[in-house]
């Protein structure tokens, strides 16, 4: 799967979505930790089918999402895919 370019990432980014470092990523913050970590476990489950996994940061109530396809060294449509469909899990902006 190609490598995105800036360009491409930037128009079809999810709101609430940012790149950073060669990634893309977004927090979320959730209104009890428990709450957190249910959306964890719901975008674990989804990215385990997809087998396509992002890093997972908990901190305290806020969870942040981050995507890059490492086996193609940048962000490709997988990331973009996988990062609605973590919209969708937890909550769209």
């Amino acid at each position: 799967m190609p490598v995105l370019t800036d360009e491409q990432v930037d128009a079809a980014l999810p709101a609430d979505w940012q790149r950073v470092d060669g990634t893309i990523r977004r927090s979320v913050k959730f209104g009890a930790f428990l709450d957190g970590i249910a959306a964890v476990q719901r975008v674990a489950e989804a990215a385990e089918s997809a087998d396509h996994h992002p890093d997972i940061d908990i901190r305290w109530r806020t969870v942040t999402f981050t995507l890059v396809t490492h086996s193609e060294g940048g962000i490709t449509q997988r990331d973009l895919e996988l990062a609605a469909q973590i919209d969708r899990l937890v909550g769209a902006p």
